[in-house]
């Protein structure tokens, strides 16, 4: 689409010339939400789990830098050959860099791992370094992120609640949150990457990110409807609608703004350029960064109009606008153009 088509499409649905049914069609999109929520919740369950780090799971890590040779392969015999049982994780986290995780493993299993690690990548005793990390660590962080994102949820439920001065917006917001969360973990587990602190840091930056463009739509929504009740134009549903066509631009805008950079961090950063560090990070915000405007789009507003559309007021509304549109039908068919 050019620029100047694009600029077009935003007139026209700013205007309300062109409109997408995004409430009309609440149903389907609450029915293929619900549907994605279900996978994302079989497809860690059928897994086994999730893919969790050394991290959350405890082990031993070795580190090998500044080797020519990225041969995972090299890694996986340094362990196998010490401990035949092992299912090491062998990782190139940089250019030259080369990361291996097992199970916890003991001083002279250590040693042993460390000197097949030397003579297979052929470096020097002081460009292999190794770890332990115990499950313990993995557990408190997992705690203080749930204790997190408790509170999170809590506080912008109801900074919301008192900034609209409804509770139904501060409720569909953090519906949709659950939404994008839920099937951003879904799919992080269908990647089968791991799930690392960077990881639950990118899932926390989500939730700034869905919730803001979640409150500039609603704003938008708020303004449209400040003369709900009273005007005979259109229907409550129909100006939500109007709100969410008039932010769409905007939206897809900002998506791609945010996506980019992260995009490259995820497909070339990583990918091609082999800074493994930052794949779990950039992989969760791709995701959620796309499910965020999604999810505002096609659960927030939708379910807000929903959640209102019963209200008397709101009714009586409704009537008024579509007895002055039969009206008019009766009127124009009386007097038909010429």
């Amino acid at each position: 689409m050019s620029r100047t088509s694009f600029a077009t499409f935003g007139n026209e649905l700013y205007s309300g010339k062109r409109s997408y049914p995004f409430v009309a069609k609440r149903n389907l999109w609450f029915l293929i939400a619900g549907l994605a929520i279900l996978i994302s919740i079989i497809i860690p369950v059928v897994k086994g789990g999730f893919n969790l780090g050394i991290d959350f799971r405890g082990g031993s890590e070795f580190t090998v830098s500044a080797t020519d040779n990225t041969d995972a392969s090299i890694g996986e015999a340094a362990v196998t050959d010490v401990v035949p049982d092992a299912v090491p994780r062998v990782t190139n986290i940089a250019a030259d860099t080369m990361r291996v995780q097992t199970e916890r493993l003991t001083d002279d299993e250590t040693l042993s791992v460390r000197d097949n690690l030397i003579s297979g990548y052929g470096v020097g005793e002081d460009q292999v370094t190794s770890s332990f990390v115990g499950p313990t660590w993995g557990e408190d962080v997992s705690r203080q992120a749930l204790i997190g994102f408790g509170v999170f949820v809590l506080l912008a439920a109801i900074l919301m609640a008192i900034y609209f001065r409804t509770w139904k917006m501060a409720l569909a917001a953090m519906a949709a949150l659950v939404v994008v969360m839920v099937v951003t973990a879904g799919l992080y587990s269908l990647s089968n990457f791991e799930v690392t602190p960077s990881a639950i840091i990118g899932f926390l930056t989500i939730l700034s990110y869905a919730l803001y463009d979640t409150v500039v739509v609603f704003d938008k929504i708020r303004e449209n409807t400040a003369d709900g009740a009273t005007s005979t134009r259109r229907t409550f549903a129909e100006q939500v609608n109007l709100a969410v066509n008039q932010t769409l631009v905007r939206s897809i805008n900002t998506s791609v703004v945010a996506i980019l950079p992260v995009a490259s961090i995820l497909f070339i950063g990583s990918f091609l350029l082999g800074a493994g560090t930052l794949q779990d990070l950039s992989l969760a915000l791709f995701i959620g960064i796309i499910l965020g405007t999604l999810g505002t789009i096609f659960i927030a507003a939708p379910l807000y109009a929903a959640l209102r559309l019963n209200e008397p007021d709101l009714k009586k509304q409704e009537k008024k606008v579509l007895d002055r549109r039969a009206l008019e039908a009766v009127s124009a068919g009386a007097h038909p153009a010429r």
